[in-house]
């Protein structure tokens, strides 16, 4: 069968050993995405376990709980945390919409996660790489391997179709 030029084909499913980190981005954007409902931008995060289990999940709940230290990924990271029954979170992969601020990556290096995985970069506020590198800074005593850009163009555009309606 030959397909016209102009036919769209349907995108091949993402190969899990090729690029690992997709469904659990589609997950976290699914968690970003309940942020708006309370007027919080919408940042969605999720932890999982070396077996790739979900252990915790967290969207921005800011405005909506009055606290300014309810970034998503603070909340993962410790509904993570209650799942294991330690703070130790080892073996642990962070996956997270946006580029993790200075407190995020404060945490993300004090709860020994290995890897975090973000899809937007953060230029304005950005802790692991672009504005700042605090997760891979050498005096630390713990620097947890960073991915970046999976998914960016999705996870930007949310945050821009956000920002556009305020």
């Amino acid at each position: 069968m030959t397909v016209p030029p102009s036919a769209s084909l349907p995108s091949p499913a993402p190969d899990p050993l090729r690029d690992p980190w997709t469904a659990p981005m589609r997950q976290a954007l699914g968690e970003a995405a309940r942020a708006p409902g309370t007027g919080d931008v919408p940042v969605g995060a999720v932890v999982l376990s070396a077996d790739g289990t979900v252990l915790g999940t967290g969207h921005n709940e800011r405005e909506a709980t009055g606290d300014p230290t309810a970034h998503a990924e603070i909340l993962a990271l410790r509904a993570a945390a209650r799942t294991v029954g330690e703070w130790r979170l080892t073996g642990c992969t962070l996956v997270v919409t946006l580029e993790p601020c200075t407190m995020c990556a404060g945490a993300i290096v004090l709860s020994r996660i290995d890897r975090v995985v973000y899809g937007a970069r953060d230029a304005k506020a950005g802790a692991a790489g672009s504005l700042w590198d605090v997760i891979r800074d050498r005096r630390l005593n713990h620097r947890p391997e960073v991915i970046t850009g999976v998914l960016e163009a999705e996870c930007a555009a949310l945050l821009t179709d956000f920002f556009r309606e305020r």
